[in-house]
């Protein structure tokens, strides 16, 4: 739950290089902590006290081996004005996930959320049970199922849910949000017949008579927009703080929100209207429609005390590896004839990028599958030749790549943003949709950083949680929670567990221009740190997966507390 450090005057913060110069009389100590942090070389930095200023910013680390600033005869006031004991606890910096979707995440979670059922006849009775224990609901709304994990070996159908529920419609989207599983109802409440054909960079799965099967892919879900009711503002609201306190909880204290709308954007304004809005947000807007209705001339401003900015813009080039929307340059090594689906045109995606860039607004291209990769690299390099200096286009996901195209990641400034727990949780299914001899380009981490691409780290919540600890051993491991594979899934592209932490941080940071205000605890930088039970920077990758937050404090104030 929620707690408040003391009235207005603020708390904390973290600094990353140590300054021996005598400080300034700051306004707050935060003492007797084992405090680490990486500096911008990657280098591990120890104090045992940081000094913050009233704005909330790091002043100072104190070494180990250093006194902070006592009262002296010259100067016999506080030298104060409040201080925090730790008891020894570890600080660490604030993490911050490069991608997630943050009402989605309070939605999955204040609805009917099947990311935790492992089959399919163990997801119709958690629906049941929903749908008896919501009886005034007039439509069933869920998601998070994923047949791969339920090793159904198909896609579930209309008739699987009609079993279960058949009064009423049931909307479910599924773990990664690119595709949906409707009941016979859904399916007549949105008019949706044998004759209706899927929309450019949709697919809707047919029985062997032609009509809907039930599961619906990408664009195709659009079908259902005039039928499924639109969430409420003040369901918004309410999906907005459960997501906040998930995020917390976690120890994470910014986040890039991946696809923001108009209606989520409004609901930011509102929590930070009335004080309640406390993870940063470096927002990127669901198409440039969207992007340009917010921001107009260009990215906003920091709002609310530098948590909240419009950023740039989030474009799709393609779909999901799951369900086989991801665009690949060969067929689907389980599915012949299939190469997945490519949204755009190069021409549409280059005059959207470039539509986009002539604003100042960051591009965000989600690319998956191998051909959508392709496809935004070619955009970057043709509209680099136009749009100079710091742009930092960002590449969301580039899952699979051809090794041919590796070495561009590390050309005009790209960023790689990209997320640990997919390739751990995705393994088995991307050698199944693949095959052993496209995996080589595959979650590349280490290539990308070797060829000179800035990576950024995240975890795409809700398809996968925002869980940055596992997030982190993930990276460096290459194994899952069970320590499967023994020796790592494709062991060559693992980082370092500093530059896997960095990319949680610091990479993180810059990927969303906001390094100079957060990321990286030194001075001048916003006191965002949390407080956690075990050093992650010397636990076993298992421990480091169990860490858990005691406190995490944003801009110098207590944000979040374990109760």
């Amino acid at each position: 739950m929620y707690a408040s450090c003391r009235s207005r005057l603020p708390l904390l913060a973290c600094a990353a290089a140590l300054v021996a110069a005598t400080p300034a009389f700051a306004d707050a100590l935060i003492d007797n902590v084992q405090g680490v942090t990486l500096d911008k070389q990657g280098r591990t930095i120890r104090f045992k006290a940081m000094v913050i200023d009233k704005a909330g910013r790091v002043v100072r680390l104190v070494a180990p081996d250093e006194q902070p600033p006592k009262r002296t005869k010259k100067n016999p006031g506080p030298v104060y004005d409040w201080r925090a004991d730790m008891k020894g606890r570890v600080l660490v910096p604030g993490m911050i996930d490069a991608h997630g979707h943050v009402i989605e995440l309070g939605l999955q979670a204040l609805t009917l959320d099947l990311s935790d059922t492992t089959s399919l006849e163990m997801a119709k009775a958690k629906i049941a049970a929903y749908a008896k224990g919501n009886p005034e609901r007039q439509w069933i709304i869920g998601a998070g199922w994923n047949q791969e994990k339920w090793g159904l070996g198909r896609f579930p159908t209309a008739a699987d849910l009609d079993g279960v529920v058949s009064d009423r419609p049931v909307y479910l989207t599924r773990a990664d949000g690119h595709a949906a599983w409707a009941n016979s109802a859904a399916i007549r409440a949105a008019k949706i017949t044998a004759a209706t054909a899927a929309p450019t960079g949709g697919r809707i799965e047919k029985t062997a008579g032609g009509a809907p099967a039930g599961v619906f892919v990408d664009a195709a879900t659009q079908l259902f927009d005039r039928a499924v009711p639109p969430v409420s503002a003040k369901d918004r609201t309410a999906a907005f703080l459960k997501a906040q306190q998930i995020l917390l909880g976690y120890g994470v204290t910014a986040v890039a929100d991946m696809g923001t709308t108009i209606d989520d954007w409004m609901t930011y304004r509102r929590m930070g209207d009335i004080g309640a809005l406390r993870v940063r947000i470096m927002s990127y807007g669901h198409g440039i429609d969207t992007t340009v209705m917010i921001g107009g001339t260009g990215p906003t401003p920091w709002l609310y005390d530098d948590r909240l900015r419009l950023e740039g813009v989030k474009i799709y080039a393609d779909g999901a590896l799951g369900s086989r929307g991801a665009w690949l340059k060969a067929p689907y090594a389980d599915a012949a004839g299939n190469r997945g689906l490519g949204f755009l045109t190069d021409d549409q995606l280059q005059n959207t990028m470039s539509r986009a860039a002539m604003d100042n607004y960051q591009v965000a291209v989600h690319a998956i599958g191998d051909r959508a990769n392709q496809q935004v690299l070619d955009a970057i390099a043709e509209l680099s030749q136009t749009y100079k200096g710091d742009r930092r286009w960002r590449i969301e996901h580039a899952q699979v790549v051809d090794p041919a195209d590796l070495p561009r990641f590390g050309k005009n400034g790209i960023i790689a943003s990209m997320q640990p727990t997919h390739a751990t949780g995705d393994r088995v299914m991307a050698e199944a949709r693949l095959g052993e001899a496209r995996l080589a380009g595959a979650y590349a981490w280490r290539t990308m950083l070797a060829n000179g691409a800035v990576l950024a780290f995240g975890s795409d919540f809700p398809v996968e949680r925002p869980d940055p600890w596992a997030g982190w051993a993930a990276a460096f491991t290459r194994t899952d929670a069970s320590g499967q594979p023994s020796g790592g899934w494709r062991p060559q592209e693992a980082v370092t567990r500093e530059q896997a932490w960095w990319a949680f941080t610091g990479g993180a940071a810059y990927a969303g221009f906001a390094e100079n205000k957060f990321g990286n605890l030194a001075p001048g930088q916003k006191a965002d740190f949390v407080i956690v039970d075990r050093d992650p920077t010397t636990a076993a990758p298992a421990e480091l997966r169990g860490t858990q937050v005691l406190q995490t404090w944003i801009g110098g104030e207590k944000a979040w507390e374990r109760k």
